[in-house]
C-alpha cells in the first residue's frame, strides 16, 4: 500500500487564530496538515495545488466586525491566488471554511456558487442580537445534501462564537438552497427541527441556515466550530455525560463530534484523489 496521505493546507495570518485546532482535526482524521501563512501562499512560496484540501479557519481575521470577511476575501483575490484557487477547485480538490473563513468564502463567491465561482450571491451580516454570541448549538444535518463533510450524520452539537453570522439573501435563493440540499446544517431545537428562534439560532439566520455547500459537496462552509470539539472533554457537560454513560453501561467516547466532519472529508479525498483509504496516525 502506498504511504501517500491526504495533504490539507490550513491558512493562518491576519488575525486567523484557529489554525492549530483545524490542523489537529485533520491529523486525527489521518491527513497531513500544513499550516501556512497567507502571505507565503499568496507569494507562491507554498503551492496550493500541492495539497488536496484547503482550509480557511475561524478567528478574527481583520477584526470580527462587519466587512472582516470581505477584507480577507479581497486579500485572497490578489496576485495569482484566485486563478490558482479556481484551478484547485476544477481539479476536484476540497475547500472548507469555518466562521470567519466561511464569511470569506461567501464574499469570494465560492459559496453557494449557484452561478459559478466568483459571483457573490448571498452575504453574512451582524447577529440579530447586535452582539457577539458565544454558545453551543444543536444542528440538524440534511441527509439529502451532497456535502461530503456531513455524510452519514444526523445531528451535531458544536460551539458557535461570532458577532456576524446571519445569512442574508433573497428568499427564493434560500428556498432553492434548502430544496436542493445545499444547506447541510441548520440550527435546531431539542426535537431536531430547524429554527429561527433565539438562542438556539444565535444569529437569526432565516430557515436556520448554519452553513452551505456547493453542488459538488466538496466546497463547504459553516459558522459553528467543528475544530473546537475534537475531544469528548470539550463538551460543556462532559462530566455529567460520562457518569450517565457509565450508569447505562455504555462506552465513554474519547473523540468529540467535530472529528467526524474531518474524517469524512479526508476519507473522501483519499478515495477520490489517492485511490485508497486515508492512512490514520499510528
Amino acid at each position: 500500500m502506498s504511504e501517500r496521505r491526504v495533504k490539507a493546507l490550513v491558512l493562518t495570518g491576519y488575525g486567523i487564530n484557529c489554525e492549530r485546532e483545524m490542523a489537529r482535526g485533520f491529523e486525527l482524521a489521518g491527513a497531513e496538515p500544513v499550516i501556512a501563512h497567507l502571505a507565503d501562499v499568496l507569494d507562491g512560496r507554498v503551492a496550493l495545488i500541492d495539497h488536496h484540501i484547503l482550509a480557511f479557519p475561524g478567528g478574527f481575521s481583520f477584526g470580527d466586525h462587519l466587512g472582516s470577511g470581505r477584507a480577507l476575501a479581497n486579500r485572497l483575490r490578489t496576485g495569482a491566488f484566485w486563478d490558482d484557487l479556481r484551478a484547485f477547485v476544477a481539479a476536484g480538490r476540497y475547500v472548507w471554511g469555518v466562521c470567519n473563513g466561511y464569511q470569506a468564502m461567501v464574499k469570494l463567491g465560492l459559496l453557494p456558487a449557484l452561478q459559478g465561482l466568483g459571483v457573490q450571491e448571498v452575504s453574512l451580516a451582524a447577529n440579530d442580537s447586535g452582539r457577539f454570541e458565544d454558545r453551543w448549538v444543536s444542528l440538524k444535518v440534511t441527509a439529502s445534501s451532497p456535502c461530503v463533510y456531513t455524510a452519514g450524520l444526523e445531528r451535531l452539537y458544536l460551539p458557535s462564537r461570532h458577532g456576524e453570522g446571519r445569512w442574508v439573501g433573497r428568499p427564493e435563493v434560500a428556498n432553492r438552497l434548502i430544496d436542493e440540499g445545499f444547506v447541510p446544517v441548520q440550527y435546531a431545537i431539542d426535537d431536531g427541527m430547524a429554527t429561527e428562534a433565539y438562542p438556539a439560532n444565535p444569529n437569526g439566520s432565516p430557515l436556520g441556515i448554519a452553513g452551505m455547500c456547493d453542488a459538488s459537496g466538496r466546497i463547504f462552509g459553516l459558522m459553528p466550530h467543528p475544530e473546537a470539539f475534537l475531544d469528548f472533554t470539550n463538551h460543556p457537560r462532559w462530566t455529567r455525560l460520562k457518569l450517565d454513560l457509565k450508569r447505562q453501561g455504555r462506552p465513554v467516547p474519547t473523540e468529540g463530534q467535530g472529528v467526524r466532519l474531518f474524517r469524512n472529508v479526508v476519507d473522501h479525498a483519499a478515495a477520490h484523489l489517492l485511490g485508497e483509504p486515508a492512512l490514520a496516525e499510528s
